[in-house]
């Protein structure tokens, strides 16, 4: 498996609600061809953004089986106070552990307009990967 696909693959699952950490491989490929920055960002970027899309349509999809007295519980407490703080906004926290993953659920639960929910996962997810490209380049170099 190439780095590219290997990079892709683990940003896509660490986007979904399955635990991972796709910062720790990029972290490992950019030690290992630290010339490959731009590509790598560019894929973690893509495969985050459609691991966090899959998310979000698995919460439209959640809207048959989760009513919102459900939703309103303590697990979801936190996410929906910043998506109606904040509405599509939030989502440029897409990227953060835990609270993220929700946000894209509850975004899709939500309804929230599909193209603006992607481009603020996708600016997210891109400022993540940018500065943890920068740091490895800047102290690891």
């Amino acid at each position: 498996m190439s780095e590219l696909s290997l990079m892709f693959s683990g940003a896509f699952l660490a986007a979904t609600l399955l635990p991972g950490g796709s910062e720790v491989l990029l972290i490992a490929l950019l030690n290992q061809a630290p010339e490959t920055w731009l590509s790598l960002v560019v894929v973690a970027t893509i495969g985050n953004t459609f691991g966090a899309m899959t998310s979000f349509y698995l919460g439209r999809l959640g809207r048959f089986a989760k009513s919102p007295e459900e939703l309103s519980g303590a697990k979801y407490a936190k996410g929906l106070n910043l998506i109606e703080s904040y509405g599509v906004w939030a989502l440029l926290l897409s990227w953060a552990p835990v609270i993220g993953d929700i946000l894209c659920l509850l975004a899709g639960w939500l309804k929230l307009p599909l193209v603006s929910s992607f481009l603020m996962i996708f600016i997210g997810k891109t400022i993540r990967y940018l500065l943890v490209a920068a740091a490895v380049m800047h102290w690891f170099a």
